[in-house]
């Protein structure tokens, strides 16, 4: 498993390691409207999977600004932000930020979305920031377990890895 800290002290993932070249696997997570979605739901599309520990912190909502803008010229390529903040809470956020590229998703009902992909902070009951390519036939080619929660992924490698997949 990926070693990771969260404030620079370290945390137990639970869950599987999901790395390039592994079938994704699918989840359930819910949108801001509680109905249920599946990673299943987009297949045909690549997919970056932006993870967050919460929506409301700085380097959270950066990210997530930061993922909006980069896909604006990609085309078939769409963000899902996932963190386990509740529903009601990402609502309240997207209807602030403005952002038309990103669909916000919470796995805070079943941790679904965190198990399958090895990246539950079992101290925090909080996803581990991380950032996961899926290709249009659901193969991760890019996975990043950031090591440190409160820092930045690699924005630029996480999106070539979406030009590149099919």
């Amino acid at each position: 498993m990926a070693s990771v800290t969260f404030i620079n002290n370290p945390v137990t993932l639970i869950g599987n390691e999901v790395k390039a070249g592994d079938q994704a696997p699918d989840f359930t997570v819910l949108a801001n409207d509680l109905s249920e979605v599946k990673l299943s739901d987009s297949k045909g599309t690549v997919r970056i999977i932006s993870v967050v520990p919460s929506i409301d912190t700085g380097v959270c909502d950066a990210q997530t600004r930061r993922f909006n803008e980069d896909v604006s010229n990609l085309g078939n390529v769409q963000v899902l932000t996932i963190s386990v903040d509740l529903p009601f809470a990402q609502k309240r956020w997207c209807a602030a930020s403005g952002l038309d590229n990103v669909q916000v998703l919470s796995d805070h009902r079943d941790l679904s979305f965190g198990e399958a992909y090895g990246v539950v902070m079992q101290e925090l009951r909080l996803l581990a920031r991380s950032v996961f390519v899926v290709d249009s036939s659901d193969k991760v080619v890019y996975a990043e377990y950031v090591s440190e929660g409160t820092t930045h992924p690699n924005y630029e490698a996480a999106i070539e890895a979406a030009k590149s997949a099919k």
